[in-house]
């Protein structure tokens, strides 16, 4: 039990670190929320939170890429902060909805998991979030507040008590990002009205 202490304990703490920086929007947030993943799909393979192990794999492959996208491409403008329109957070939200039914299904039927169904939303919402993260929209923030609102209690259900209460501190975090990327909006459409 111990060791599933300070798994749980690392994990956070690096996925604290990531999402703190994401909200100020920085490059770092990719490499430590790549650590923080790697920690994470073990902590949550001890907690049959398959969904949440399949997750991380995709987190670690999406924050690779984010970062190549936000860093290594310095020589080109910053991906400024836009919003999706409409139709696409439509699109988005059914893919997310119908993708989070038939993983679950896939999960109650052929694993041991917990939760799967809850545990297939958080899933699927997140990587919608992280979808629109990389491309520095600002629904992102959204997103996020509704993963947390389904984690909270999915990870508490696990007694997972540390994580339950870190994703009630990035649900407040995704509430200030929101905010905060809002405000970095408006200073980037300035000096184009301006001109």
């Amino acid at each position: 039990m111990g060791s599933v202490i300070w798994l749980e304990v690392l994990a956070n703490g690096a996925m604290t670190v990531s999402i703190l920086l994401a909200a100020r929007n920085s490059v770092h947030t990719w490499w430590t929320g790549i650590a923080g993943c790697l920690l994470f799909a073990a902590l949550f393979t001890q907690a049959k939170l398959y969904a949440d192990v399949t997750l991380q794999a995709f987190f670690v492959a999406t924050s690779a890429a984010g970062w190549w996208r936000w860093r290594v491409q310095q020589h080109q403008p910053q991906l400024p902060i836009t919003s999706a329109d409409h139709r696409s957070l439509l699109l988005l939200l059914m893919c997310g909805v119908l993708g989070a039914m038939a993983y679950g299904w896939l999960l109650s039927r052929w694993t041991d998991a917990f939760a799967p169904f809850l545990d297939s939303l958080v899933l699927a919402f997140s990587i919608v979030a992280q979808l629109l993260l990389m491309k520095r929209q600002i629904q992102t923030w959204w997103f996020w507040l509704l993963v947390n609102l389904l984690a909270v209690p999915l990870f508490f259900s696990r007694e997972l008590y540390i994580t339950a209460a870190l994703y009630t501190a990035y649900l407040l975090n995704a509430g200030l990002a929101l905010r905060h990327w809002k405000r970095l909006a408006q200073l980037q459409r300035r000096p184009a009205q301006a001109a």
